[in-house]
C-alpha cells in the first residue's frame, strides 16, 4: 500500500516530535505512522514503482524521513505527494523514496534539483522515460567518471609533470580548451616513460563505488555497455575487461623502444567522436534513442549527452551538470538504475 498525505495538513514540529520513534524507510519494516488525522503507512513488501501521469521525483540518500520530505515538499510548493519504495531501495545502502507529485507543477529542472539536493544532502532526479527492464545501450567516459582519476595525470606524475599536465586537464574539462590540442599537449609531456611503468597506475585504478554491480545489473536485463574514453587504451581496454563491458574506444599512445613518444597513433577520441560512437551503436543494435544513456564528468561529454535518450553528469564541471538531464553528485554509480523506470 502506497502513502498518500497532505502536507498542507502536516505540522513539522509534530512530525519531527514522531519521527524521533521511527526511521522513515530506513528498512523495509512495516510502518504505520498518523499526523493529526494524515496517515503514512507502508507495508512490508517494497512497493510498487507509481504508474500514471503524475510527474515523479526520485530521492537518494540517507537519513531521509517524513520530516526532510516535508521540507523538501515545501521548498517545491507541493501540497500532495504519494510515497513509494524503490526496488532497490538499501540495495547499496542508500534510501530510495519515489515522490510521484499530485499537485500539478511545472517541469522542475536539473539545475533546481540539484541545489535542493545540496541542501539536504541527497540526490535528486526527475524519473526518466528509460526502462530498467527493457534493452538499450549506456555509454560512459572513463577518467573521473567510471574511476576516480584522471590516467593522464598519474602518468605525468611518472614524468615528473603531474601539477603541469593537470591543470591542463582540469582546463579541457571545464570546456576552456579544446580538447584535442590540449590532448596532444598534455600527451607530449608523457615522451620518454616507460610503457611497463604504467602497470604501477593500471593494477590500482580505483573504480567507482558500485559500478561493477551497476553494469551486472544492466547486462542482466540486456543493457550493450560501452566505454568512450578521451584516455588510452592501455587503462580503457583493462577496464573493459574487468566490468565485462561489450566494447572500449580510447585513444592508443605511440610506444618506440618501450617508451612512450609523447604522441597519439590514429583518430583521436574526443567529444564528437563519443557522440558519434553513440549514435552509431544505438542504430547498429536497433534501439529507440530513449534507451540510449550517455554518463561523464567533463565539457567533452556533453556533445555525447546531448545526443542520449538520457545525459547523466556524474560528479562533473558545473557547465556538465547544467545541460545533463540528471545528475550524481552525493551517491554512487548505482544511481543510473534508480532514475530508469
Amino acid at each position: 500500500m502506497e502513502s498518500v498525505f497532505s502536507l498542507s495538513d502536516l505540522d513539522l514540529p509534530d512530525v519531527t516530535s514522531s519521527l524521533a520513534s521511527c526511521d522513515f524507510l530506513n528498512n523495509k519494516q512495516s510502518l504505520h505512522v498518523e499526523f493529526d488525522g494524515a496517515s503514512f503507512h507502508s507495508s512490508e513488501e517494497l512497493l510498487p514503482a507509481p504508474k500514471s501521469e503524475h510527474q515523479v521525483l526520485v530521492l537518494v540518500g540517507q537519513g531521509i524521513n517524513l520530516w526532510v520530505i516535508c521540507q523538501l515538499m515545501r521548498d517545491l510548493k507541493i501540497d500532495n505527494v504519494r510515497l513509494f519504495h524503490h526496488p532497490f531501495n538499501m540495495q547499496f545502502g542508500q534510501q530510495v523514496v519515489l515522490c510521484e507529485l499530485l499537485t500539478e507543477v511545472n517541469e522542475l529542472s536539473n539545475i533546481r534539483l540539484i541545489g535542493l539536493g545540496a541542501k539536504y544532502h541527497m540526490d535528486i532526479f526527475n524519473q526518466s522515460e528509460v526502462c530498467l527492464t527493457s534493452p538499450g545501450i549506456l555509454v560512459m567516459d572513463m577518467d573521473s567518471t567510471i574511476i576516480e582519476i584522471e590516467c593522464i595525470d598519474e602518468i605525468a606524475g611518472l614524468a615528473g609533470v603531474k601539477d603541469k599536465v593537470a591543470e591542463v586537464t582540469e582546463q579541457a574539462m571545464r570546456g576552456e580548451i579544446a580538447f584535442t590540442d590540449s590532448l596532444k599537449y598534455r600527451v607530449a609531456c608523457l615522451q620518454g616513460v616507460e610503457l611497463n611503468k604504467l602497470n604501477l597506475i593500471r593494477h590500482r585504478l580505483p573504480i567507482n563505488q558500485n559500478f561493477l554491480a551497476t553494469m551486472q545489473i544492466l547486462k542482466q536485463h540486456g543493457w550493450k555497455l560501452v566505454l568512450a574514453s578521451g584516455g588510452f587504451t592501455f587503462f580503457a581496454d583493462y577496464v573493459r575487461d574487468v566490468a565485462n563491458l561489450d566494447h572500449a574506444f580510447s585513444n592508443l599512445l605511440e610506444v618506440e623502444d618501450g617508451k612512450l613518444t609523447g604522441k597519439v597513433i590514429g583518430q583521436i577520441v574526443d567529444a564528437q567522436r563519443k557522440a558519434d560512437i553513440l549514435v552509431n551503436l544505438t542504430q547498429e543494435y536497433d534501439f529507440p534513442k530513449r534507451q540510449s544513456v550517455a554518463i561523464g564528468d567533463g565539457a567533452n561529454d556533453l556533445v555525447m549527452m546531448g545526443e542520449a535518450g538520457l545525459g547523466v553528469a556524474f560528479r562533473a564541471k558545473p557547465a556538465v551538470q547544467e545541460a545533463a538531464d540528471a545528475a550524481i553528485n552525493v551517491t554512487n554509480f548505482e544511481s543510473l538504475l534508480y532514475m530508469m523506470k
